[in-house]
């Protein structure tokens, strides 16, 4: 395929990889995105997000003035929508909202010419590249003129640049033309096997991935919380039943969080609740497995302040949704803190991926150690796995949600 401009709309964690990468693969990229801060730091040859090798990549496509951010939408030959799909503010069952994608859809109307490609990437309920097709025949474009496909992303934080090229990807078109023009697109730079298949199928694919870990980590979870009913060390539990030739049982947690497993399983159970019953039921337990963790340690404090007969100072150790990186999206371990504070208790946090946070005072691992009457281990970082945090964990009262005092 000849090398073409390539638009990415949403410079995140997900579009900003992605237009680095394609940069370095010879494209022309125009980056695009409403945050000024990220916009002027890209340009910079910087990054506003933390992922290994991100920074390399972005510095050497600035340098070679193949990447560009801008605030406004610019003219392309392909057009990728990286934008957030968040949830409708409300009651009941979590509703999807793909306001952030319509309205990108709209922004670039203007530009779309026959022969372009517009791809979706964004986690999305099925029908959302058929309703972008619809938004942008109402302002204008002939889309059997264009190649329209969704071709979600399937990385993993913390190995993205390495995952956009090594994964399979799924790519759906609107039509069999799109499926193979986009295609094309993606097999000249990644490595994996491009399988293709129609638009709702690929948008089906993306949510059942993460629906099926989602059940998987809430039997973990659940399994969890029968166990500290029951005395048992979970966790030596779980090592015993993986000998199993056939069985592989998750590790439990705080809950789950992140912009994957914790949203997409609700885009299927909003769709059809009556029958995604096992799917909302899995979503129902590892949000319940937080509650529960709050509820742990409030118990571990009511200890030790009868122990101390003072005030105790709870050390929560981790805010990301996962190990090992800088992302707070749908963290179980924010919504344990934010309660903790909420209910007046001296709370402090130790994150080593990040610099500062607005709401909860951070403090190094050094001084968590010394200074809390309860240590609560929310998520696995690496910076805590070492035998003074299990020598503390094993002296105070702790509550480890995640195995770090095991073993």
């Amino acid at each position: 395929m000849q090398k073409k401009t390539v638009c990415v709309v949403g410079l995140g964690y997900i579009g900003l990889p992605t237009a680095a990468l394609l940069a370095n693969n010879g494209f022309n990229v125009v980056g695009v995105d409403l945050n000024a801060h990220a916009v002027d730091t890209i340009n910079q040859g910087r990054i506003h997000i933390v992922e290994p090798d991100l920074d390399a990549f972005v510095r050497s496509a600035v340098a070679a003035k193949r990447l560009t951010a801008f605030s406004t939408p610019q003219a392309g030959d392909v057009y990728m929508i990286c934008v957030p799909t968040p949830f409708h503010e409300g009651v009941g069952i979590p509703q999807p909202n793909i306001d952030y994608v319509l309205a990108a859809t709209r922004s670039i109307a203007g530009f779309v010419k026959p022969g372009d490609l517009v791809i979706l990437e964004s986690t999305s309920p099925v029908g959302t590249t058929e309703q972008m097709a619809a938004v942008l025949r109402d302002a204008g474009v002939d889309v059997s003129q264009i190649h329209m496909a969704y071709c979600p992303e399937r990385v993993l934080p913390g190995k993205i640049m390495t995952e956009l090229v090594e994964n399979d990807r799924v790519v759906g078109g609107l039509t069999p033309a799109a499926t193979h023009a986009v295609s094309d697109f993606y097999r000249t730079f990644v490595r994996g096997a491009v399988l293709e298949t129609d638009a709702k199928t690929a948008e089906m694919c993306k949510l059942t991935e993460n629906s099926f870990r989602d059940v998987n980590i809430a039997f973990a979870n659940e399994l969890s919380m029968l166990c500290a009913k029951s005395g048992i060390d979970v966790w030596k539990l779980i090592a015993l039943a993986n000998r199993h030739p056939r069985v592989n049982i998750l590790q439990p947690g705080a809950g789950v969080g992140g912009h994957c497993i914790a949203v997409d399983p609700w885009f299927i159970v909003a769709g059809d609740p009556e029958t995604a019953r096992i799917i909302r039921t899995a979503r129902e337990v590892n949000n319940y497995k937080t509650e529960w963790a709050i509820d742990q340690i409030k118990i571990a404090v009511a200890d030790a302040s009868a122990r101390t007969r003072r005030k105790p100072r709870i050390a929560c150790l981790g805010l990301s949704f996962k190990p090992d990186i800088d992302d707070l999206r749908e963290s179980p371990a924010v919504h344990i803190t934010e309660a903790l504070l909420s209910k007046g208790y001296d709370v402090v946090a130790v994150e080593p991926n990040i610099e500062a946070h607005d709401q909860f005072v951070l403090v190094s691992l050094e001084e968590a150690l010394k200074t809390a009457d309860v240590l609560a281990v929310l998520v696995k970082h690496r910076e805590f796995l070492n035998d003074a945090v299990k020598t503390t964990l094993s002296q105070l009262k702790a509550v480890d949600f995640c195995g770090v005092g095991c073993g």
